[in-house]
């Protein structure tokens, strides 16, 4: 009697540092929140595709967008894939082939649309809830701003891009606890070894000037300012003030955690890491960008004390990243 031999085919081993792949058997709610993700992108997805085909939709008379700058033209296009980066993203989080996708091809888009959807999420609401108490921007103030874009377009832009915020996380959140979990269940542990306390507490000092500067503006503050921009301000810019600096703040809080180690749980602080780093550094980013543009209008132009601040939140946040990769780096030698 022989034997024969019978290969079987398995399915690819994990590295030591990972969980076997989800298995992407999305249930009902899932779904919903795909599909929410993807339908929220159409509103961005149809006014970007139509300005850059000539559109003046939701443009006001008057406004810079309608002066054809390369400028407005390369960030119309960008934004453009950014968001339809969000469809991917999706598709990544529930299809099968998903499992397949290498860690850093997921978790750079991720963190991206952290840093991008996290502030807007914080400082619509907070804008919308000044106006409805009374303390919104009175009509000298509306009247003095120089025309951007249509109210109705930011109330469709930002509720679509808060409904992507939500359900990208709700996405994302058990997507990376079954892929990646291991790398922060339990304490947080022992103190990270030097000098990663150093970059930590270098990281809080800087966001405590860069916070204390966004706050300073918050408040009507008009040092460091622009003419200009001092006679534009309003509770609307006020927020979005106030929201960078807690976003830097939040950066320099979750790198001082984990740099601290102890018994507090890893996903906590390491979420409040992730979170405020992406935050600041995105947002630094897009704002330098912004105010470095050669064919930049009169009303991005801004002062040395705005491109030192805004710098102030990029090194802070890639100084706070440093410290979640060797936090993590830790957890996976471990």
């Amino acid at each position: 009697m022989t034997t024969r031999a019978v290969r079987t085919r398995r399915s690819p081993r994990p590295t030591h540092d990972e969980a076997p792949p989800p298995s992407h058997r999305p249930g009902a709610g899932r779904k919903v929140l795909a599909a929410a993700a993807v339908a929220a992108t159409v509103p961005y997805l149809t006014l970007k595709t139509a300005w850059l085909a000539g559109s003046h939709l939701g443009i006001p008379t008057g406004s810079m967008l309608l002066e054809p700058r390369p400028f407005v033209i390369v960030a119309n296009a960008v934004t453009v894939l950014m968001d339809a980066a969000v469809i991917a993203l999706v598709l990544v989080l529930t299809r099968p082939w998903g499992a397949r996708v290498p860690s850093w091809l997921l978790v750079v888009p991720a963190f991206v649309a952290t840093g991008l959807l996290t502030p807007i999420g914080l400082a619509f609401p907070g804008q919308l809830l000044l106006r409805a108490l009374g303390l919104g921007p009175d009509a000298a103030v509306r009247a003095a701003q120089q025309p951007f874009l249509d109210p109705w377009v930011f109330h469709v832009v930002y509720t679509g891009f808060i409904v992507q915020a939500l359900a990208l996380a709700g996405l994302f959140v058990p997507y990376a606890r079954e892929r990646w979990g291991r790398r922060w269940q339990g304490p947080l542990g022992a103190r990270l070894p030097s000098p990663t306390g150093v970059v930590a507490g270098a990281a809080a000092a800087l966001a405590l000037v860069v916070s204390a500067t966004q706050f300073y503006w918050a408040f009507g503050g008009t040092a460091g300012r622009t003419g200009e921009q001092v006679a534009q301000y309003s509770s609307d810019i006020g927020v979005g003030f106030a929201v960078h600096g807690i976003c830097a703040l939040t950066a320099a809080a979750g790198a001082v955690l984990l740099a601290a180690g102890g018994t507090r749980r890893a996903g906590w602080p390491l979420a409040v890491a992730w979170t405020g780093s992406a935050a600041a550094l995105c947002w630094g980013m897009w704002m330098l960008a912004a105010f470095t543009a050669e064919d930049a209008g009169p009303h991005e132009r801004t002062t040395a004390a705005a491109y030192l601040i805004y710098a102030g939140h990029m090194v802070t946040a890639l100084l706070a990243t440093a410290v979640t990769g060797r936090f993590l780096a830790g957890r996976r030698a471990v």
